[in-house]
């Protein structure tokens, strides 16, 4: 299969994970696909679907989403022109802008010239990756924002919070999420971070979620942080357990093997 690269370069995305799913998703026909925690998008570009409704809580995401899906060519021309230097980062970093396309801009860039691709934000809201001396070239010279514009049209993208997502799905749909892990596992140096935009609290509302959606006859794949206290909420569905090498350092021997979840159900 021929799949589409993400155009966003995000962490915690799941391209590694393709493969351990890659039986399961075309094991059936879903009649909807539904991804509540879009992030990269990795799944759904991976696969083919007739129907996906994609979502997210973060505005600024779903924002370029849907300026990628209605205006590719103005996004990449816009790019194009902006300058990777370091006082231009931090010049566009500091910007606030209204207009759609402008937000998009800014955030693409960002996310390409950033380091390591973050994204995060301070306690007021403020995008504070540091400069990542990248080049945003892979943008167009591998049409990646082209490829996803076509993939993405005829497709549903809404900012939401994820019940909202899961109350749409029905018998004979597919859900793929992946929340914010909000547990300490592996050492995994997000965690904070990951605890102010997705608490303890949501990961039972996500279960809650998962249930409710099952009895429906939705189907569901589920990653989560491989930790007991997962473990202990989604008792008695047994885990399975993938791994992964870490990519946050640039030393190759620093990269350290991480376990994630995946909890299937009406597989």
């Amino acid at each position: 299969m021929n799949r589409t690269i993400p155009f966003l370069k995000w962490p915690g995305g799941k391209r590694w994970l393709i493969s351990d799913i890659d039986n399961l998703i075309k094991s059936f026909k879903c009649n909807q696909y539904f991804e509540p925690f879009l992030g990269g998008g990795a799944v759904f570009f991976s696969f083919e679907f007739e129907k996906a409704y994609l979502s997210d809580s973060n505005p600024q995401l779903i924002n370029a989403y849907k300026t990628v899906q209605k205006f590719p060519k103005e996004l990449i021309s816009r790019v194009q022109k902006i300058p990777t230097d370091k006082a231009t980062y931090y010049k566009i970093r500091s910007e606030e802008p209204v207009c759609e396309i402008d937000m998009a801009v800014r955030f693409l860039y960002l996310n390409r010239v950033a380091f390591g691709g973050m994204y995060r934000v301070n306690k007021e809201g403020k995008f504070n990756v540091p400069y990542g001396g990248r080049s945003t070239n892979i943008l167009w010279k591998n049409k990646l924002i082209e490829k996803a514009s076509l993939k993405l049209q005829n497709v549903d993208i809404y900012c939401q919070d994820f019940e909202n997502t899961f109350e749409r799905a029905n018998a004979g749909d597919l859900i793929y999420c992946d929340p914010p892990y909000t547990v300490a596992h592996n050492l995994n140096g997000f965690q904070r971070y990951n605890e102010n935009i997705f608490t303890w609290e949501d990961q039972i509302r996500l279960k809650d979620s998962c249930i409710k959606a099952a009895k429906r006859g939705v189907k569901i794949i589920l990653s989560n942080a491989a930790h007991k206290s997962i473990t202990e909420l989604y008792n008695p569905l047994e885990p399975l357990v993938v791994n992964r090498y870490s990519g946050l350092s640039t030393i190759p021997s620093k990269r350290k093997k991480i376990d994630e979840f995946l909890l299937l159900f009406n597989f």
